[in-house]
Formats: C-alpha cells, sequence, structure tokens
C-alpha cells in the first residue's frame, strides 16, 4: 500500500478522531468560493451558449409543473428518473424560468464533475507524507483528468441539451472523493443520490451502506445508511405506482428499443464503451492500471473494480433487452478518466516501485499527453459545431413559445384540440402548452386518419407552422384562427 485510503485502509472517521480545528467563517473556507465558481460558469455558459433542453430535458421539467397541478403522468416517456425531479419540482414553482433553473444545474452538473474528476485524480497521486518524487505530479494529474471528463464523447452534447447524465457522473466522482476524504457519510449521501438517477448505482450504494454500517458505530451513520437504501426504492416507484399504469414503468418503457445491441452484448457493451474514447486516452488508463499493479495500490484497483462492476451491470441490462447505450457507460468512463490522470501523475513522481521510471516516466507521461492533442482539437470543433445548433434549436424553440402565446395561449390552443407535434418535439409542445408529454400526440398521420381533431404544430426550417385537422363544427371557426406561419429564417 502507498499511503493512500482504500475501503480496507479507511482513515479514522468520525468526529472523536478529528483533531479539533478553530471553526473558520465560511468566506474564509474553499468550497463556498468553489461552489460559486462552478454556479457562475455555468450560468455564464449557459448564457453565451443559448443551449435549450432536448427531449427528456423538457419531460423532466413536465414531471415538475405537473406535479404542482396534482396532474402528473409518468406512462411516456421520457423514462422516470427521481434525480431530476428532485430538481424539477421546486424549480416549477419559478414558471417559465424553470427551464433556465434546470439548464444552470444540468451545465453545473458537468463542471462540478470535472472539479472532483481532477480531485480525485489529484488523491490518487497523492503529496506529502511517503510520496515522493517531483510534487508538481498531482496537479498535472488533477489538471489532466479535470480536462479530459470533459472530452468524454457525448458528454458535451449531453450537456448542451441538459441532460441529467452528466450530475451523475459529478455524483459517483464526488462518493468517491469523499470517501478518499475520510468522510464516509457523506460518500454515502452522494451514491444515494446518483441511485436516483441510474440504476446501475444501487450496487454501489448498497455495499457501500454496509461497509458503512460496519466502519462507523454511530447512531447517525445507521440512520443515514437505512434511509437511505429505504429511500432509493420507494422514490423510484412509489412516484410511478400513483401516476402510471405499472410501478415498473422505466424499464417498461426502456425494453427493446431501437438502441438494443445486436449480437454478441458483451462484446457490444465494450465496444460503445472504448468509443467514449480513442487510443491515446486507453492507453493512459491502461497505464494507470499497470502502475497500480506495480505499486500494490488497493484504493486505485478498488476504482478499476467499481469501473469494472458498473459495466458488469450494463452487461447484464442488455441481456435483459435493455439498450445499454454509451451514455450509460459514461461514469466509468469518467473514473477511468481520473485514474488516467493518477497513471499520468505517477509516471511523473515515481521513481521507487520501477527504477527505470526516474528517466522514462516523464518522457511516458508528457507522450500520451501529446498523443491526446488531436482528440483535444478536434473535441473543440466538434463543440463549437454543437454550440451552433444549439443556438438554432434554440431560436426554433423560442419561436414555438411565441406562435403558442400568439394564438392565444396554451387555453387556447387546448380547446380546439388535441396538440401534436413530431416526436422530438413532444415533450417541448407538452411544456409549452401544460401537459403531460403522453398528452401531446407524435403521430400527426395516424391522428389526421383518424378523424381526431387536432392542433398540429409542424417544425418547418427554424419556425412553425401551425395548421388544425377535423375540427367539429362549432369550434372550427373560432379555432381557424390559430393558423399561423412563425418565422422561418
Amino acid at each position: 500500500m502507498t499511503g493512500s485510503l482504500s475501503l480496507t485502509e479507511p482513515r479514522p472517521v468520525g468526529r472523536a478522531s478529528r483533531p479539533e480545528r478553530p471553526e473558520r467563517p465560511l468566506w474564509r473556507r474553499w468550497w463556498p468560493w468553489v461552489v460559486l465558481g462552478v454556479l457562475g460558469l455555468s450560468t455564464l455558459f449557459v448564457i453565451l451558449s443559448d443551449m435549450r433542453p432536448s427531449y427528456d430535458g423538457f419531460g423532466f421539467m413536465v414531471w415538475g409543473r405537473q406535479v404542482l397541478h396534482w396532474n402528473l403522468n409518468t406512462d411516456g416517456a421520457p423514462s422516470w428518473k427521481p434525480l431530476p425531479f428532485l430538481f424539477t419540482v421546486p424549480y416549477a414553482v419559478a414558471g417559465r424560468s424553470q427551464m433556465w433553473l434546470w439548464m444552470i444545474t444540468a451545465v453545473a452538473g458537468a463542471v462540478a464533475g470535472s472539479v472532483f474528476a481532477a480531485r480525485v485524480a489529484f488523491r490518487l497521486t497523492g503529496v506529502g507524507g511517503d510520496r515522493v518524487g517531483r510534487r508538481y505530479a498531482p496537479y498535472v494529474a488533477g489538471a489532466f483528468a479535470g480536462i479530459a471528463v470533459l472530452g468524454i464523447n457525448t458528454y458535451s452534447h449531453l450537456v448542451l441539451i441538459a441532460n441529467s447524465d452528466p450530475l451523475i457522473v459529478a455524483l459517483c466522482l464526488a462518493a468517491i472523493d469523499c470517501h478518499l476524504s475520510g468522510r464516509p457519510r457523506l460518500a454515502f449521501t452522494m451514491l444515494v443520490l446518483a441511485s436516483l438517477g441510474r440504476p446501475e448505482a444501487w450496487l454501489f450504494a448498497g455495499l457501500y451502506g454496509v461497509w458503512v454500517l460496519w466502519r462507523v458505530p454511530a447512531l447517525s451513520a445507521r440512520v443515514l445508511v437505512v434511509g437511505g437504501l429505504l429511500f432509493i426504492p420507494a422514490f423510484w416507484f412509489s412516484v410511478p405506482a400513483v401516476t402510471s399504469h405499472s410501478w415498473f414503468i422505466s424499464g417498461d418503457l426502456a425494453l427493446n428499443q431501437q438502441t438494443v445491441i445486436h449480437g454478441n452484448k458483451v462484446v457490444g457493451v465494450i465496444n460503445r464503451f472504448r468509443s467514449l474514447y480513442e487510443l491515446p486516452m486507453q492507453l493512459a488508463m491502461l497505464a494507470g492500471v499497470v502502475l497500480a499493479v506495480l505499486r500494490r495500490d488497493r484504493t486505485t484497483l478498488l476504482v478499476v473494480a467499481a469501473a469494472a462492476a458498473w459495466l458488469l451491470i450494463e452487461i447484464a441490462f442488455a441481456y435483459h433487452g435493455w439498450s445499454a447505450v454509451s451514455r450509460y457507460m459514461i461514469e466509468p468512463a469518467a473514473v477511468m478518466v481520473a485514474v488516467a490522470g493518477s497513471g499520468i501523475g505517477w509516471l511523473l513522481s515515481d521513481t521507487r516501485t520501477v527504477r527505470i521510471l526516474r528517466w522514462i516516466g516523464p518522457v511516458a507521461a508528457f507522450a500520451l499527453i501529446i498523443a491526446l492533442a488531436p482528440t483535444a482539437r478536434s473535441r473543440v470543433r466538434l463543440v463549437r459545431h454543437q454550440i451552433s445548433d444549439a443556438r438554432h434549436s434554440a431560436k426554433q424553440i423560442d419561436r414555438l413559445h411565441k406562435v403558442i402565446d400568439t394564438d392565444g395561449g396554451p387555453e387556447a390552443v387546448k380547446a380546439c384540440g388535441q396538440p401534436v407535434s413530431l416526436v422530438g418535439f413532444q415533450s417541448t409542445v407538452a411544456w409549452y402548452v401544460g401537459l403531460n408529454v403522453g398528452n401531446v400526440g407524435y403521430r400527426p398521420g395516424k391522428s389526421i386518419g383518424r378523424g381526431d381533431p387536432i392542433v398540429l404544430f409542424k417544425p418547418h426550417d427554424n419556425g412553425w407552422q401551425v395548421r388544425l385537422y377535423n375540427l367539429p363544427a362549432p369550434v372550427k371557426a373560432r379555432c381557424d384562427a390559430l393558423k399561423a406561419d412563425s418565422d422561418f429564417g
């Protein structure tokens, strides 16, 4: 063991084991400034990028808004996840500002994930104590991981559509950081929150909860663990039980989608995981694992084992018929990026494990970093294109808001027929007209063919065409006024 903290050799926990320190005022502590910085950067990014949520993001906001009206129905997509619900319900009190609050939260999750990735890589590399070599190495490791986690493939896209996955990445990395910092209660809390976003995290919350019960004898810790482990299934299944036709609506909606893996599930999951980063980063991850084995660093190896366990769970899900898409694996990818960062740090600093590393290590570390330069450039170009696309999407979404207001608002639309749009805009229309996602149609042709009275919001270029079909005679004259075209340019 190299002095790092592991599950088998935890730092002493509990109030009695910590030396008394003079209480510092809040403004002299580091974490409030980090929180303010994360929120400030996130707000600035949301404003400058002019991003808007996509299908899932608007669906999350519909949940929050509809529960305030005691009219929530979770039968439709997106599939139920408790984590965004914790935010979008209180945000719904702010009306249409709910969208801005959720976007800032989603981006803040990505920024916080970068911060925690840096902290985990820094701690896995280590400073002081029995650590030897170049003292700048942990800082290089942290900077590498903090930047690299933002470069995970699909990560920037998920941020720009205000999805919840980067927030779950931040919670998983925060759990590791809290454990390495000797704060098991906080680490467990982070795992419980992550478990409200992805079912893969349930295993880790359960195992870590058992470990906390064993290592922390305090009554408060036992109450926290028991309450947390009960809270996870209660929140996942109680809300669907009263708002849908099935307690297991999340799993039902995720079954047999077009994105399922055809062929060998194991190979398919591994290939999707590998697609999240190119070969140089994969080599850096491998270097981190090999160095941990050579140093017998159980902490890093346990972190690697946790990432591998996540992938095994994903393989099991794939065999069950769930999609196992790559974005469900960005959590272990982010963890392995932190391991890669620690590997870079150890290549720079370790002169004892393998003597030859004194000379070759720094060369190998910088070679890996330089090899990632083309990937970094391509990611930057991709983000620029994605921001440009996000601005076009924002223009179209804002015009939907305006055309609905021009038509007299949500009540005027609903009085004339069922709102209908294309499937990609179903949740967007639902949020703007005040309906559950499942109450907005997404197959215009079938609705028209059945003779249903509908108000069709058809996307056209950067705008919308509003058309009405099958209106009954008593409302036709009044509702014909809703027919409109927004600006398209």
